[in-house]
């Protein structure tokens, strides 16, 4: 069998193979470099056969292949064709050792000749039969890449008309929403003197209700979380005493790692259990009853005060915080008939919010903003409007609809109970017959306003 022309062949198969690989999977630089490598195979026989260089050529055909297939065995782009590239070794190998036993021992290479034919031939066919393999194989996954794509297509179709069908009935539960809240409100104001009365007496009595639960559970909570602060102390004072014992350095290294692990435990259970102390607080503010009577009450100096104390309370947290406040107090409204202590909580929890919402854009916005927080108090007929707006993050459009449910916040687990809304919209709605309303634009500012009757 001649050497050079199955050098010829096995540099063909590869040479064309890694083409159509390369072009299959739209790599074009690998195409051109495989394309050329087929030119040389060709360039190199024709050669071979014109000037009868036989024993020049095999040596670069050895070296040639050898150096294409390690090559190619180091490119991660042709990984899916290790297994084919490891199907030319025999073949190659045999060749270059038939032509290095030829070169150095003729009586050997007289000897093992045939044997050395046979090893390429058999090789030969073992190559032409693992090509096949691979090659139907790669088939297979094309099919199932071209199905995936199709399978892909389907799937972004299906999503785009999920898309358009969740609009078309986000669209039309508008619609319903807009015709519900008309028909709500018309009802509304032909029972708002009967709803309030019917109201007040089931607020009262689910208050006396949740305050009892509420209060149930606060003391078991307590023991929770200072057990868990007790727990960490102790485990502190463990890992002290374990220095003192003399134990081996790798069962006191144990030791600690599980202290260490209690340690962390604890602290969770603590943090949570002060979560959850803080939501039971939340509920027992949010239940509790005024015993408090309307009074007279001069409701600018009351906005004024709780706005200083709202702020320098949020100083007095963090001392890096500061913000502007504007203030535009109408002089002709004089006094009015509210609970002070109750209106001086709702304002107070909507000008917290409003410094939070500013100092939380600030961390974002660290240079050209400026945070600010507006009031203004104005009278509008027989009503007192109490304005709070600030320049903050705002509130998303989808969220206005659920600020004023309990327990519901916009603010991140932790810090906030998402009832101070919640009993704000009570007092000023249930126990005073106002209104609070809110504007927002996300990313721009957040309005407040109060609506009092005198």
């Amino acid at each position: 069998m001649h050497v050079s022309g199955v050098q010829f062949v096995v540099s063909l198969i590869v040479s064309q193979r890694l083409r159509k690989f390369c072009k299959d999977n739209k790599l074009p630089e690998w195409e051109r470099f495989f394309k050329r490598s087929l030119f040389f195979s060709v360039f190199l026989f024709i050669v071979e056969m014109s000037l009868s260089a036989d024993y020049i050529t095999r040596w670069i055909w050895h070296i040639y292949l050898i150096g294409l297939i390690g090559f190619c065995l180091k490119q991660k782009e042709l990984k899916q064709l290790r297994m084919l590239f490891w199907s030319f070794a025999p073949i190659i190998l045999f060749s270059f050792l038939k032509d290095l036993v030829e070169v150095t021992s003729h009586e050997l290479f007289k000897k093992w000749d045939s044997y050395f034919d046979i090893g390429i031939l058999v090789s030969f066919i073992w190559l032409i039969a693992i090509f096949f393999s691979h090659n139907r194989q790669m088939k297979i996954m094309e099919k199932e890449r071209i199905k995936r794509l199709h399978e892909d297509e389907l799937n972004r179709a299906i999503a785009i008309r999920k898309v358009e069908l969740e609009g078309l009935v986000a669209e039309r539960t508008a619609e319903l929403m807009e015709q519900k809240e008309e028909l709500q409100h018309a009802i509304t104001e032909l029972r708002t003197t009967q709803t309030q009365l019917i109201q007040s007496e089931k607020m009262a009595s689910l208050g006396e209700l949740t305050a009892g639960i509420a209060h149930e559970i606060q003391n078991p909570l307590n023991f929770v979380n200072n057990f868990s602060e007790l727990n960490i102390e102790l485990s502190a004072e463990l890992k002290e005493e374990l220095v003192k014992l003399g134990l081996p350095e790798d069962a006191r290294i144990n030791l600690e790692e599980i202290i260490d692990d209690i340690i962390r435990n604890e602290e969770k259970i603590n943090h949570h259990g002060k979560r959850a102390d803080s939501i039971i607080k939340g509920m027992l503010q949010h239940s509790r009853a005024s015993s408090g009577k309307k009074e007279p009450t001069d409701i600018n100096s009351l906005v004024d005060e709780y706005l200083r104390l709202s702020y320098h309370g949020l100083r007095a947290k963090d001392k890096s915080f500061n913000a502007s406040f504007q203030t535009n107090f109408d002089e002709t409204i004089g006094k009015i008939n509210i609970i002070s202590q109750d209106i001086g909580r709702v304002i107070l929890n909507l000008f917290t919010n409003a410094f939070y919402s500013v100092s939380e854009k600030k961390k974002l916005n660290s240079s050209g903003y400026e945070p600010t927080v507006y009031v203004q108090t104005k009278k509008a007929g027989d009503k007192v409007e109490i304005v709070i707006r600030d320049n903050g993050t705002g509130i998303p459009q989808k969220l206005i609809d659920k600020i004023f449910q309990p327990f519901f916040t916009t603010k991140p687990t932790g810090q906030g109970t998402g009832l101070g809304l919640s009993l704000s919209f009570d007092i000023i709605a249930k126990g005073h017959g106002g209104e609070l309303k809110v504007n927002s634009k996300e990313g721009e500012y957040a309005e407040f306003i109060i609506i009092l009757p005198i």
